[in-house]
């Protein structure tokens, strides 16, 4: 992605001041008692006006911001990138698979993607409790010398004069009209923040029917609206409510601390519901009206992201950097960007100063994860330091398994026997075929169908590699299986590969001469079995954390790639293997259904 809830209205208290109009001769002690008393009782009873909710947008961004690695942008997407903690409302379970039989989520590194599960990962990233400190990496070390002892530096993160500025004014949300009808407005909102939703909104409706150009009035009715759309789970409620948000902002005699909040909400809940070419409209109108504020700045860049326009993203972000150049959340979503783009030396300066900086929303996993990779494929361990900074601000399980889309609680082992994963008949089944398997392989690689088509995730730094996939993200490729229909067949009895959404069932061939960077899969959802087809005597080998291994002919190696795993093919020809992905063996029936796919 979690960052905490948008949908959860922040409830800001009133200052009451207490004035005596009358001064008084001579006080006593207990009459200063009485005052202090009373003040205190007044601070803690004060009547809330407004409600604000921190907007920023969750600082962290994939290729293409498909969250939920279904091809396209969806309400599962919007509520892993607003990090929404509500529970789903209706339609957000419509998960649409992708169905090219060669998707990009098979081996790339779990945070080019946004996602998140039902029962929230472990790296959790909360834009409104941003960590007062950041761990910065002192020492290099390797995963064979990291210990729990690991000491980072802490720095404290400097806030701007503008920020401390900010903090100092209250925002006003009332005109000149709305403040001769404060109480009646009071009265309404109090109701809303006691949970009271369908009498709230009664209320703010009976209020903008008598006061129908009161912004304030319409403000509370949009409000009152989203909040009833998180109580009985309503997309249509939510719709009226982005609606009556448009209503205040053109309203006349709105103050701009009111528009500002009111079309922040309003794009959040547009990405919520997907509309993502409305958010981005909202947004671009708010960094017009507001052109000196540069998080407005920032969530347009963000807005751009979501639709997979990196272009965009990229020149907002270029231009937030020329006038604002040490701002750590443009700083960490430019240098994803450019990592996105493999300008891997020139994104680690963006990526490490946003870190560095400890600003709101660059607190990520996923920049965690990729700078230590751009640090690794330039060959500075101190990637690894990184690597234990996330772990440590609790993105990753641990400095090997980096996994970002997981389930609390699994098991976690890089390599696996086929008694451990209660997967005995497949694996038993793989071995007894493999020859099935190989051969329909092989007719398919010599026919140059293309059927193969090239890795294209940079997870290369050199060589060939080609993959033909069967099944993709739980479901069967077609198209594909008519030219290994016996493999295919010998599958459709083993629910266990053919279900798992979050994995796929295909065919790896590497040439000679091949290295795969180091790298971990997106979830810890999946084991990963390799049947060994044609391996070649020496050469070929897989390491997973401190582990190395090599391939057997019809013999079945089962690793957890979320673990750190690496490749070389050093031989001389070619290597080809058959990979099926299963759910993990932990995982219950009713998380294999709901999870969403990758």
């Amino acid at each position: 992605m979690g960052e905490t809830s948008v949908d959860g209205a922040k409830m800001t208290g009133g200052n009451t001041a207490i004035k005596s109009e009358q001064k008084t001769e001579g006080n006593s002690f207990f009459s200063w008692l009485l005052v202090l008393a009373l003040l205190g009782a007044w601070l803690s009873v004060g009547v809330v006006w407004f409600d604000l909710v921190d907007y920023s947008v969750v600082g962290a961004l994939g290729g293409v911001y498909d969250a939920d690695g279904d091809g396209d942008f969806d309400v599962e997407d919007a509520k892993v990138l607003l990090d929404l903690h509500a529970e789903t409302l209706p339609g957000e379970n419509k998960e649409s698979t992708s169905h090219s039989p060669h998707g990009s989520a098979s081996d790339a590194e779990p945070s080019l993607e946004f996602k998140t599960e039902e029962s929230r990962p472990a790296n959790q990233i909360s834009p409104e409790l941003p960590p007062t400190t950041q761990p910065v990496p002192t020492s290099v070390s390797t995963p064979e010398s990291i210990t729990e002892t690991t000491e980072f530096k802490e720095e404290p993160s400097v806030e701007s004069k503008e920020e401390k500025e900010a903090k100092k004014k209250k925002p006003k949300l009332l005109n000149k009209f709305d403040k001769t009808i404060k109480s009646e407005i009071n009265a309404a909102e109090k109701l809303r923040n006691k949970g009271k939703f369908e009498e709230s909104l009664r209320a703010f409706e009976a209020l903008v029917q008598k006061f129908p150009q009161s912004p304030r009035c319409r403000y509370g009715k949009a409000q009152a609206e989203d909040d009833l759309a998180e109580k009985i789970h309503s997309n249509e409620m939510l719709l009226k409510a982005v609606n009556t948000y448009r209503e205040v902002a053109e309203l006349p005699d709105v103050p701009p601390d009111l528009i500002k909040a009111t079309l922040k909400r309003r794009a959040e809940r547009q990405q919520f519901l997907g509309r993502t070419r409305g958010s981005l409209a909202t947004s671009e109108k708010l960094v017009q009206i507001f052109p000196e504020d540069i998080s407005l700045k920032n969530d347009l860049g963000v807005a751009h992201l979501l639709l997979g326009d990196n272009k965009g993203a990229k020149r907002i972000y270029e231009e937030v950097l020329a006038r604002a150049p040490h701002d750590g959340f443009a700083k960490v979503h430019y240098g994803f960007i450019l990592k996105s783009e493999n300008k891997i030396a020139e994104s680690i300066p963006y990526l490490r100063e946003g870190l560095e900086s400890g600003e709101p929303g660059t607190d990520d996993g996923r920049f965690y994860f990729h700078l230590g990779d751009a640090l690794q494929r330039t060959g500075d361990k101190s990637a690894y330091d990184w690597y234990e900074a996330g772990h440590r601000q609790g993105h990753f399980a641990s400095v090997w398994q980096r996994s970002l889309y997981n389930v609390p609680g699994l098991r976690a082992q890089p390599w696996w026997m086929a008694e451990e994963t209660r997967y005995t008949a497949l694996v038993k089944m793989l071995e007894r075929n493999w020859l099935t398997i190989r051969d329909e392989a092989l007719s398919v690689l010599d026919s140059n169908s293309g059927q193969f088509l090239p890795e294209d995730e940079y997870l290369r730094e050199t060589g060939d590699w080609g993959q033909f996939t069967l099944w993709q993200q739980g479901r069967k490729v077609a198209s594909s299986c008519r030219y290994v229909p016996k493999t295919c067949a010998l599958l459709e009895h083993y629910p266990e590969a053919t279900s798992c959404k979050r994995g796929q069932i295909k065919f790896s061939v590497m040439q000679a001469g091949t290295h795969v960077w180091p790298h971990t899969g997106p979830t810890n959802c999946r084991l990963r079995m390799h049947l060994g087809l044609v391996i070649p005597s020496k050469g070929c080998r897989i390491r997973c954390t401190n582990q190395t291994r090599e391939w057997e002919e019809g013999k079945v190696l089962i690793f957890d790639d979320s673990f750190e795993h690496e490749v070389w093919q050093e031989a001389e020809s070619y290597r080809l293997i058959f990979i099926v992905d299963v759910w993990h063996p932990q995982l219950t029936q009713l998380q294999r259904q709901t999870l969403s796919p990758i």
